[in-house]
């Protein structure tokens, strides 16, 4: 198959693709660029591998975000923020943090469907609660985190893991699942 052929099929798959891919995978990339960003306009000096292979992975996120695409990206990103940020929580943290879980959520639905695939609203809908909560718990729990760190309380790393065991029940329940198997 030639590089034509390929394209050309790549662009039919996009026309035949439903609203709901499409929009899962804008999220991956409007998310994925604001991960880029947020790091890079902070006042500390950001490290040089995020800036030349963050948005290749971001690309690769979008096009195949069934791949270990995904997982590099916010591994690259997270590790520049690790290697070189201050330890405190800021905005930019918040606001990074919330950025890579969009990823990892968007790209978690879009690696389940092919890119061609027709999903209907109501797929979309479903999954939509339960990153909506996820991502409002993250910053409440980070920020509850560094709080209880801070104050030194014994237990606070007790503390700091039932806060994310409350924080995935949440949305595990909110998702529909259940702990026992339903034979339908």
């Amino acid at each position: 198959m030639t590089v034509a052929e390929r394209i050309t099929r790549w662009i039919a798959q996009i026309h035949a693709s439903s609203q709901a891919a499409l929009a899962v995978r804008l999220v991956i990339a409007l998310a994925g660029a604001i991960a880029l960003v947020v790091p890079g306009v902070q006042d500390w000096d950001q490290v040089d591998v995020v800036v030349l292979v963050g948005p290749a992975l971001l690309i690769a996120c979008v096009v195949l975000p069934d791949s270990l695409a995904s997982l590099m990206f916010m591994a690259v990103v997270a590790g520049g923020w690790l290697f070189r940020a201050p330890s405190g929580v800021s905005w930019g943290v918040v606001v990074t943090g919330i950025a890579l879980l969009a990823v990892h959520l968007a790209s978690a639905f879009a690696a389940q469907i092919p890119s061609y695939a027709q999903v209907s609203r109501r797929a979309l809908q479903r999954w939509l609660l339960p990153a909506m909560i996820a991502a409002l718990l993250a910053p409440v729990v980070a920020v509850a985190a560094a709080l209880v760190r801070d104050a030194e309380v014994p237990g606070s790393l007790l503390v700091t893991v039932a806060a994310l065991a409350a924080a995935t029940a949440a949305v595990w329940f909110a998702s529909g699942q259940s702990a026992i198997d339903r034979e339908s």
